[in-house]
C-alpha cells in the first residue's frame, strides 16, 4: 500500500473544530511538498492535550483511500 510522510502541526483548537466535526478534511504538504488530504477523523488515533504535532506516515489504500496514520519518531 502506498504511504505519504506528512508533517502535522495543528493546535488544541483547531483538532477540536475537526473532532467536532466542523471540518471534514486535513489538507497538509508531504516531506517531498505534495499536497495531501486525509479525513479529519483520523486524527482521533494522533491527537493530544496539545493538538497534532509531528511528523506521520499516512497508508493509503492502492484506491488511494486513507486507511492508517502512524506517529514517526
Amino acid at each position: 500500500m502506498p504511504t505519504i510522510d506528512v508533517v502535522i502541526e495543528l493546535s488544541h483548537d483547531a483538532c477540536l473544530a475537526h473532532y467536532e466535526g466542523r471540518v471534514g478534511q486535513v489538507h497538509t504538504r508531504s516531506l517531498d511538498g505534495r499536497k495531501v488530504i486525509f479525513p479529519a477523523e483520523a486524527l482521533r488515533r494522533v491527537v493530544t492535550r496539545d493538538g497534532v504535532h509531528g511528523r506521520f506516515r499516512l497508508t493509503f489504500s492502492d484506491a488511494g483511500r486513507f486507511v492508517s496514520i502512524e506517529a514517526l519518531i
